[in-house]
Order: C-alpha cells, then sequence, then structure tokens
C-alpha cells in the first residue's frame, strides 16, 4: 500500500511537545498504578520525545518505524504489567506510532479548510478531545463492573487471576445465581409487569398531550408544559416523597396500581419532550386536507398523523420504559415488598448482603440499556429522514 502523500512537516518545536504531553498523559495513568502518578508523567514524556524526534529525524521510513514502536510498547508492557500490560502497550503503541505522523506529517489539516488559523485548529481538536476525556470519564464505571460480573470468587474487585487473563480466575456462576435465585427472579418478574404498563400510560398520556400542546391556540401552553415535564425537573426524592403522602390519603400507598401511576408519571415528560420535537416538522396542512376528505379527527390521528410521529413516540417510550425499569427511589416510598423490582433488589443487595450477583444484574442491564438507546437513534435517524431533514 502506498504510503500517504505529506501535506507539510512541521518543526520539531511543534509535534515534539505535543507528543510529549500526550505521554505523559499515558505515564500518569501507568504510573498510578504502578504507585507513583508524577514520576510516571514524566518519565512518559521524555521517553515519547526521545522516540518521536528519533523516528521522524533519523529514519525515514514510516511504516517500519511504527512496527517498531509497536513491538516496543508491547514488549515493555508485558514486561512491567503481564498480560494486561501486554495488551495495554499494544493499544499505546498502536496510537502512538500513528499520532506522531498524524502531527509530523500534517494529516491533522488534511480534512479541514486550510484558512484556519492555528488556534482555530488547536481548539477543533482540543474541543473534540475534551468531550473523549468526559465520555471516558463517564463510561469508565461502566467498563470496570462489567468484567468483575465474571468474577470466579465473591469478591467486588480484581483478583490476580483475572489481572492474569487466567480462565479460572472467570466465572459465569454470578449469572446463574441472578437466574436460579427466586428473589431475583421475583424482582425481574415484578419490573416485567410494571415497567410495560407504566409505558404504554406514559406513551398514550405523552403523546396526547404533546399533541394538544403543539396547537398554538392553546391558552398557557408553555405554563402547562413545564408543569407536565416538572418530575423531570424536580429532585426524585421530592417527588417520591410527594407521592408518597398522597398516594398513602388515597389508599394507592403499598399497590401494584400505585407504582405503575408512579412510574408512568416519571415517564410523561420523556415521551411529551421527544413527541414535541417530532411535531416540529409535521405539516399540519396533511391534517387539514384529511378533515377535507371527510376524516374524522381519530381516524386522522391514526392515519395521518401517527405514522409520522411514531418514530418519536417509540422513543419517549423506550425512554419512558428504561425510566421504569431503572428506578429505584419512587419504587421505594410508594411500594411495598410485593412490589420489589430488580433495582429495589439490587440496592438490597448492596445494603444487607453484599451480593456479587449485583454485577451481574448490571451488566445485563447496561447490555439492554445500550440495545434500547441503539434503536431510540436508529428512530431518530428514521424519523430525520421522513420530514427530509437528512439524506436517506
Amino acid at each position: 500500500m502506498a504510503a500517504l502523500t505529506p501535506i507539510s512537516r512541521k518543526p520539531v518545536s511543534f509535534y515534539v511537545p505535543v507528543v510529549a504531553v500526550a505521554g505523559a498523559i499515558a505515564g500518569l495513568f501507568i504510573g498510578t498504578a504502578q504507585g507513583s502518578g508524577l514520576l510516571g508523567a514524566v518519565a512518559g514524556a521524555a521517553v515519547l520525545a526521545i522516540l518521536a524526534f528519533a523516528m521522524t529525524q533519523f529514519v525515514d521510513n514510516e511504516k517500519p518505524m511504527r512496527w517498531a514502536l509497536l513491538a516496543l510498547f508491547v514488549l515493555g508492557g508485558g514486561l512491567l504489567g503481564g498480560p494486561a500490560g501486554l495488551v495495554l502497550g499494544l493499544g499505546f503503541g498502536w496510537f502512538f506510532g500513528w499520532f506522531i505522523y498524524w502531527l509530523y506529517e500534517g494529516r491533522y489539516r488534511a480534512k479541514l479548510v486550510p484558512y484556519l488559523t492555528p488556534m482555530q485548529v488547536l481548539w477543533h481538536y482540543a474541543f473534540r478531545v475534551i468531550c473523549g476525556a468526559i465520555l471516558v470519564f463517564l463510561i469508565t464505571p461502566i467498563l470496570v463492573v462489567m468484567p468483575l460480573s465474571f468474577n470466579a470468587e465473591d469478591f467486588f474487585t480484581f483478583t490476580p487471576e483475572m489481572l492474569r487473563f487466567d480462565p479460572a480466575g472467570y466465572s459465569l456462576k454470578h449469572y446463574r445465581d441472578f437466574f436460579t435465585n427466586d428473589d431475583w427472579q421475583n424482582a425481574l418478574r415484578n419490573s416485567v409487569m410494571i415497567a410495560p404498563v407504566a409505558t404504554l400510560l406514559s406513551v398514550s398520556f405523552g403523546t396526547l398531550a404533546a399533541i394538544g400542546l403543539s396547537a398554538e391556540h392553546v391558552p398557557f401552553r408553555r405554563a402547562i408544559m413545564a408543569i407536565l415535564i416538572s418530575p423531570m425537573i424536580v429532585p426524585l426524592i421530592i417527588s417520591a416523597a410527594g407521592m408518597y403522602f398522597f398516594y398513602s390519603r388515597i389508599g394507592l400507598q403499598g399497590t401494584y396500581f400505585g407504582v405503575v401511576l408512579a412510574h408512568a408519571a416519571l415517564g410523561i415528560p420523556f415521551v411529551i419532550i421527544t413527541v414535541t420535537a417530532t411535531l416540529v416538522g409535521f405539516d399540519r396542512s396533511l391534517t387539514r386536507a384529511s378533515a377535507n376528505m371527510g376524516a374524522d379527527p381519530v381516524t386522522t390521528f391514526f392515519k395521518v398523523q401517527m405514522p409520522l410521529i411514531l418514530p418519536g413516540v417509540i422513543s419517549g417510550g423506550l425512554f419512558a420504559f428504561i425510566t421504569s425499569f431503572d428506578e429505584v427511589v419512587v419504587v421505594l416510598f410508594v411500594g411495598s415488598a410485593g412490589q420489589k423490582t430488580l433495582p429495589w433488589q439490587m440496592f438490597t443487595g448492596l445494603r444487607e448482603q453484599i451480593s456479587p450477583t449485583i454485577l451481574a444484574v448490571a451488566t445485563i442491564l447496561v447490555v439492554i440499556s445500550i440495545g434500547l438507546l441503539t434503536t431510540v437513534e436508529m428512530l431518530r435517524r428514521r424519523s430525520e429522514r421522513l420530514r427530509g431533514m437528512s439524506p436517506g
């Protein structure tokens, strides 16, 4: 494969310090794991600066140097951290081999407009690095929990066998416990019985509210909208306490129907927001044309409006389902032992018995959430295509 054509090679004073900063960040993490973050940062900066200078100034052949750097990092990672360090070295070696020549050859400007100033280019990539760092900060706890759910021991920490990638350190016993334990299965059954019904109520009421509030002639629609989405804004503990006192007065506290209504109230704001966003691009002349052809409002809704706003309705329903399925605070206030849901059982497990099965359940919930959110994103793109906001 032919090498990429260089755009503009940068002076040493530009790319070597940048690579050194990246090396310091990588060294900080590795040094912290070894017991000295400061030493790791200094060593990482020095090593990467020397390697960047040597690779670009003394050898004019990119591919062999990138392979050599990859081999060096893999060897160093294997010596310092065993199999885990080897995998980490593989990732760092590939990244820095690409990163050094990406800067040196000026490829970072290849897809940017040529009139950008150096500060604009800096902010362009700094903004993406900041967003990536925030994303890593948010998903790191999830990435830690998932491998721990396969721990062969009843611990919440990585065992030496797991760090060595020894098959004996991994097991599915926590997943087996979840699928065979009566307490966990009863909690799962309650969640499955509550969440779909709450979602159905949320979608029904939320869709009708969004359609009604989208009409410009409705008085006080901004105030009504603020009230309807307030469960999303008000702290959950306040909503839960209010529901508890209200339900206890009307006899719904501790009942199945009470928990369903509470979860429906929490899910309605998500449906209203997603359906309202879908209605922004809705052509209201279609409903007038339907009425002129003799269709009643119900027929117009199901035959004209619903097919076009269906992606928003389904997206809101998925958000409402996730909210109900993952909710624990409200059900603790308005539910009883007979409505113990899966998050409630997880909370009990953390507080009373500290069962590692919680890690397996958390992993299952994460996988379900990822699947639902992927579906939401696909529906969002389909909705944009239907409204002509993006190419097909």
